[in-house]
């Protein structure tokens, strides 16, 4: 059974906690974890993107000038592609871009990062998570005092607007609540820090 240890916002060890192997002693499954991240980036795109063809562009119904005997290149439209204003060859029109993925799919992979980051030591456990009075210089002294000088995710048991406020100026910290963890967040940043609350909550719900 796993275990890491427990600090305090001040950087002081508060003891340990064994963690549930059925969560974080998962085995390394990269491909799942790979598509896992395709799926997330791929749902995110947009595809809204369109420019015209040459039969959607306004005017050019006319032959320019005759075929022969004008000295010009023979043209039949003035909105073929090669003029200006002409349509665009393989214009790129909108699409969806989403893709799917099973549900247990998505719950393997995200237990396969987890287990990742405690297998490597770069899951942060820490007591609990306090901020008064929601300034900047908190959330920068919790860094300090544990370290976090790489990208980090703080994962809280609840959304708590005052860390949410402190942290949001820091560029290589974000927050988020446990419900909306994810594989891509877990693995795009070098640390998760989580509370002994927010495992629980993972624990409850993945663990049985």
């Amino acid at each position: 059974m796993p275990s890491v240890k427990v600090y305090k916002m001040d950087g002081t060890e508060a003891g340990t906690l064994k963690l549930n192997e059925k969560v974080f002693g998962v085995e390394y499954n990269e491909p799942l974890i790979h598509q896992a991240i395709v799926t997330r980036l791929a749902n995110e795109r947009q595809g809204t993107k369109s420019t015209l063809t040459r039969t959607e562009v306004r005017g050019g119904g006319r032959k320019p000038w005759r075929q022969k005997g004008t000295g010009n290149a023979r043209q039949g439209s003035i909105r073929a592609p090669q003029w200006i204003k002409g349509g665009v060859v393989f214009a790129p029109k909108s699409r969806d871009f989403s893709k799917d993925m099973n549900k247990k799919a998505k719950v393997a992979a995200l237990l396969s990062a987890l287990s990742k980051k405690v297998a490597d030591g770069e899951l942060v456990v820490v007591d609990s998570l306090e901020v008064k009075e929601g300034k900047t210089k908190e959330m920068v002294a919790f860094q300090t005092a544990l370290k976090l000088d790489k990208t980090c995710v703080v994962v809280m048991d609840s959304n708590d607007e005052k860390v949410i406020l402190a942290a949001r100026n820091l560029p290589n910290l974000s927050t988020l609540p446990v419900a909306q963890i994810s594989t891509y967040e877990v693995v795009a940043n070098a640390k998760v820090v989580m509370t002994k609350a927010a495992i629980k909550k993972i624990e409850e719900v993945y663990g049985e």
